[in-house]
């Protein structure tokens, strides 16, 4: 058994695209007579911080010294994500967009079962995110290690310049990556697709051997230190010039997968912010991984979850 560090020392700088989770709770009992559809009476409702937000609840949870700068709309959803985040002791940064519309994602849940999920999304303006970069210039003094949660929703459209700005001062970048051009994130530190994500980017594989050199490839080509691919239920598995190291899934009921990317990202920046290797770093994010996969929606680990997933 392996003691957890004093993860209150590590201080972690989060930049990404935050969303507020919304999820309409209710009973199904009949079938629409407008249409084949089942009707969900909604009995109760939960809001959560979603996307970097919910990266950002992740690293606090497990004790960190926590800084969240993203863009949202001067809305609703705007408001609720900062009184929610203000709860969980984060330093939050919102830079307020009047054209822009905070993206939320509403899930309509009826006997434990996601049945529809609607989104409602708008990019930031150019100006804002000038502002937001010349922020994220000024903060990295201040912190240990810099997480880019990307979701492709616009507010990482300086994400080069990003991990620049910080791999000049020597900060550690992880980015957790979107879409099918990674060239956006050349110069990071370590990148953390999942198996969907990465065949995108590389095309398929046929043996473990064909994936480490369609990785090594990639990791060269856009000189990175590392890749970690999250795999589901066959584990994550990290790539870096010396060679892989492979964790397999923790055998638990899972429940939920949504969010647990998320989790993954906060509690290898939190480790790696404490002074500890990426192997090890991988060992502790798997069992936070275990964790919240045992719970519904974006959910997160805590510092005493993770200490009794230590036996």
């Amino acid at each position: 058994m392996m003691k957890l560090p004093d993860t209150s020392k590590a201080r972690i700088l989060i930049v990404g695209d935050v969303m507020l989770d919304r999820y309409w709770f209710g009973e199904v009992s009949r079938i629409s007579p407008e249409a084949p559809v089942p009707v969900v009476k909604v009995e109760r409702v939960e809001e959560r911080p979603g996307g970097a937000a919910n990266v950002a609840r992740n690293a606090a949870a497990l004790g960190a010294k926590v800084s969240l700068l993203s863009v949202v709309g001067a809305d609703e959803a705007g408001q609720t994500l900062s009184r929610l985040l203000s709860g969980d002791g984060i330093e939050t940064s919102l830079h307020e967009d009047a054209q822009l519309s905070t993206t939320v994602k509403l899930r309509v849940v009826g006997r434990q079962q996601q049945l529809l999920r609607i989104d409602f999304e708008t990019w930031p303006a150019h100006e804002v995110l000038r502002a937001k970069l010349a922020e994220f210039e000024q903060r990295l003094g201040e912190c240990d290690v810099v997480i880019l949660s990307d979701y492709g929703k616009g507010g990482l459209t300086h994400i080069a310049q990003m991990i620049s700005l910080a791999r000049a001062r020597g900060k550690p970048v992880l980015v957790d990556p979107k879409g099918e051009d990674y060239a956006r994130y050349a110069g990071a530190t370590l990148l953390t697709p999942n198996r969907t994500e990465l065949r995108q980017v590389v095309g398929r594989w046929g043996s473990e051997a064909e994936l480490a050199e369609k990785v090594g490839r990639l990791r060269i080509e856009l000189g990175l230190e590392a890749l970690l691919v999250t795999r589901s239920e066959e584990g994550m598995t990290l790539f870096r010039e010396q060679g892989s190291v492979h964790e397999p899934a923790q055998t638990r009921e899972v429940y939920d997968v949504s969010g647990a990317g998320d989790t993954v990202i906060a509690t290898l920046a939190v480790m790696l912010g404490c002074g500890l290797d990426l192997a090890l770093a991988m060992k502790i994010a798997n069992r936070a991984a275990g964790v919240v996969v045992g719970k519904l929606g974006t959910a997160t680990c805590t510092l005493a979850e993770l200490e009794a997933q230590q036996g």
